[in-house]
């Protein structure tokens, strides 16, 4: 069985970063082996939480699965809190990134237009180096803005949806030769020919482009990009092509969204994505 070591938080309420993350990839029959870089009781979009930073721990799971001899055949990081953090996920891929194993990187930095006020710019900076040390990264709009520096309140604005897509794809383009050889940039809103909203993920690399998309159901929820992330993350350690991924990740995604929104789930609470882990099992027959 593929095995993938997840760094990302556990959140106890709110599904997301790890909960997320073991679940789906056991799913799509790959083994997800958690290194936790903080333990919460609940998602940080909630009003109140307590939190256990793992960042002095995480040298100890390096330690000892080293000494084990552990092989993954991915390494996937999703939120990292801190400089310090990412300094422990560089030592993790120097020793565990061999010539058969993808690192796929998550940048969380923010959403809609707004950076999370923990990203100064010391720590925005060590996310860019991690970002292309990547084979994969997986950015929404905002997240790719912060990594080119480019102005995502204009780009958001720009009411061609041809060249509102042109735009994203220069700029992922532009990072590729920076480091990833593929970029996914999710989340994208725009208007199709019929006049109908849509949220697309865009897939790009120097050799392909593809856009999946699907109607927006106008309602945001917690955790969508670590759903999204952790299954491609799975696709890619059991070889599906990234465009195929992104087909299947995307119908599971808007099966659990519309569901969601009909039992009227609150938004930091996740989507109701647990009763469609089947339509990602298919994808690995």
């Amino acid at each position: 069985m593929k095995k993938i070591a997840v760094i990302n938080d556990l959140s106890g309420l709110g599904r997301c970063s790890l909960t997320a993350a073991i679940s789906v990839i056991s799913a799509m029959g790959v083994q997800p082996c958690p290194l936790p870089t903080a333990i919460l009781t609940a998602q940080t979009g909630y009003p109140s939480y307590f939190i256990d930073d793992y960042t002095n721990r995480m040298e100890h799971f390096r330690l000892e699965w080293e000494k084990m001899g552990q092989h993954f055949d991915g390494i996937y990081t999703g939120f990292a809190a801190s400089e310090e953090q990412i300094r422990q996920i560089f030592r993790f891929i120097e020793t565990f990134k061999s010539a058969g194993t993808f690192l796929l990187v998550d940048p969380i930095m923010g959403d809609d237009g707004v950076k999370y006020d923990m990203f100064t710019p010391n720590l925005l900076k060590e996310m860019k180096k991690l970002a292309k040390r990547a084979d994969i990264i997986t950015p929404n709009l905002t997240e790719l803005c912060l990594l080119t520096n480019a102005d995502f309140h204009y780009i958001r604005k720009i009411p061609d949806t041809k060249k509102l897509l042109d735009t994203v794809q220069k700029l992922a383009l532009e990072f590729c030769e920076e480091g990833p050889t593929h970029v996914i940039v999710t989340g994208i809103h725009f208007t199709d020919e019929t006049g109908i909203m849509q949220m697309g993920n865009l897939y790009v690399s120097e050799t392909a482009l593809s856009l999946s998309a699907f109607p927006y159901i106008g309602k945001s929820y917690s955790g969508t990009g670590d759903l999204f992330a952790s299954c491609l993350a799975a696709g890619v350690a059991e070889k599906i092509e990234i465009p195929q991924i992104i087909q299947m990740t995307g119908e599971f995604l808007e099966a659990a969204i519309a569901d969601s929104v009909r039992e009227n789930v609150p938004h930091n609470d996740g989507v109701n994505y647990e009763k469609f882990l089947g339509m990602l099992m298919l994808g690995t027959e």
